[in-house]
């Protein structure tokens, strides 16, 4: 909060009270953001149009989206001027002789005004324009999940807004670049991306390859940073944009094409060793391709570069727990929570190094951390069944299994799980129900046929045993052998 809002009336801080008490509609976010959001034109030498885009009015001295005051701003209560500045994708206005912005009927006559080609972002100068700017939030909040909304001009035509949720954060330098679910036409390219309050988080940029529509924006985090990263670079570089080595590794990624991604990412590492999104790009490629011991020097390379990226540490923490380095596994776990406390993934992660350490009190912990940020994890609800039941808290593993199921009712696993607990609790009926739901899942499961043929034995059920007994020897014939030696009625 600024300053001088600290001594603003108290009808103006009821204003904002009631104001963030009700999320913002789609048509809120529209309306605000559609004031603030223009068509590009790039014309040729011969005064043609060759290629149109969308930009944002952005003040220099933006205001913050959690800024009381921007939030009034917002409502129409003030007004808050973009000094004719506008921010868009460099590669809108690559090759331009001339650049005009539209805004409803109104033309423009815009100049280049900053330009950072590397990461796709420029702005421009605009003539006589006096639209509102937009309210600037961060990526450092979004979530995976989070809902948010594109807005722009496809193909130069009336404004659009697409709704859709974040799919991917993928850790940059400066901020975190954001794929989206959010459709991204043509022509939209350097139009915003807002969250769910309408605060400007990206600029879309879009990116199809393959027949797969995959949509991106570049972080606002940016666009701050474009005044003092601005050069005097041509369009046309010999060095290959930032952007473009990104799209593509989501892109293979996506795909799940592994040796396409080691290949790709092996050359942006030649081509950028300064970059750690390359090195961390290639520690997933090594992880993908089985060499977990190139993966760790990936991923401690990238560190050494951003030494604060969380989601290195997480997955240099994985690298280390598949090559056995539980104690160091769990050092990068920590690591990562300290940048990020709420990142679920992570805490979930360290809680897996703890049951592989025999720290099962600890491993609770880890896993309850991990479901108070996202409680609809049905893997963590399990696992900290299986920490519960080790700890000999056979009451709650049993809820937890529960709530496992609850969320994933076809997960075979942790039927027989609760199957085990409830063996433990002496409740057979119920021990029985959920071996035969596991085995109802997954035919193949042969543990569960085993606890189950054993309950059919104490209950002296000849022909049901031996049908258990057939079905081992298929599935594995060792502990068909151990299941006839203890239970089969001679």
């Amino acid at each position: 909060m600024r300053t001088a809002f600290r001594n603003a009336t108290l009808a103006a801080a009821l204003i904002f009270v009631a104001f963030t008490a009700h999320a913002k509609t789609a048509s809120d976010i529209y309306e605000q953001a559609a004031k603030s959001t223009v068509v590009v034109e790039n014309i040729n030498a011969k005064g043609k149009a060759q290629s149109m885009g969308s930009g944002v009015v952005f003040a220099d001295g933006n205001v913050a989206a959690n800024d009381p005051y921007a939030a009034i701003v917002d409502r129409g209560k003030g007004v808050a001027f973009g000094d004719g500045n506008v921010v868009t994708n460099c590669h809108v206005i690559k090759g331009a002789n001339k650049l005009k912005v539209r805004i409803g009927v109104k033309e423009h006559a815009a100049t280049l005004r900053y330009s950072d080609w590397d990461r796709d972002v420029c702005s421009l100068s605009v003539a006589g324009l006096t639209a509102p700017a937009v309210a600037v939030g961060n990526t450092k909040t979004l979530k995976v999940g989070a809902k948010v909304y594109a807005i722009g001009a496809p193909k130069g035509l009336e404004l659009t807004l697409s709704d859709g949720i974040v799919s991917s954060l993928r850790e940059v330098e400066g901020g975190r670049y954001i794929q989206t679910t959010a459709a991204i036409s043509p022509g939209s390219s350097g139009g915003g991306l807002f969250d769910e309050n309408g605060a400007l988080v990206g600029l879309t940029t879009f990116y199809l390859s393959e027949g797969q529509n995959l949509n991106f924006a570049v972080p606002v985090e940016w666009v701050k940073e474009l005044p003092k990263r601005s050069t005097k670079a041509a369009a046309v570089t010999t060095v290959q944009p930032v952007t473009e080595w990104l799209n593509k590794a989501i892109e293979l990624q996506s795909r799940k094409a592994w040796p396409a991604l080691l290949e790709h990412s092996r050359r942006w590492t030649k081509a950028r060793p300064g970059s750690g999104t390359a090195w961390y790009s290639l520690g997933i490629a090594y992880d993908k391709a089985g060499q977990t011991a190139k993966a760790i020097e990936a991923y401690q390379q990238a560190l050494r570069i951003d030494p604060e990226d969380a989601e290195a540490w997480n997955n240099l923490g994985y690298a280390y727990d598949i090559a056995g380095q539980i104690a160091k596994a769990i050092e990068a776990y920590q690591q990562a929570l300290r940048i990020n406390p709420a990142y679920a993934a992570a805490w979930y992660n360290l809680g897996i190094a703890y049951d592989n350490a025999g720290q099962i009190a600890k491993a609770i912990e880890a896993y309850q951390q991990a479901l108070r940020i996202n409680p609809e994890d049905a893997n963590a609800w399990n696992n900290l069944g299986v920490a519960y039941d080790n700890a000999g808290q056979t009451a709650r593993a049993i809820e937890a299994y529960q709530q496992a199921l609850r969320i994933n009712p076809e997960d075979a696993k942790a039927w027989y799980n609760l199957g085990i607990a409830y063996d433990k609790a002496s409740q057979s009926a119920k021990a029985i129900e959920a071996y035969q739901q596991a085995l109802r899942i997954n035919p193949e499961h042969a543990k569960a046929w085993n606890n189950l043929g054993i309950y059919y034995a104490l209950s002296g059920q000849r022909g049901k045993v031996m049908e258990v007994y057939k079905q081992l020897k298929t599935l594995d014939p060792v502990l068909a052998e151990r299941f006839f030696n203890k239970v089969v009625i001679p």
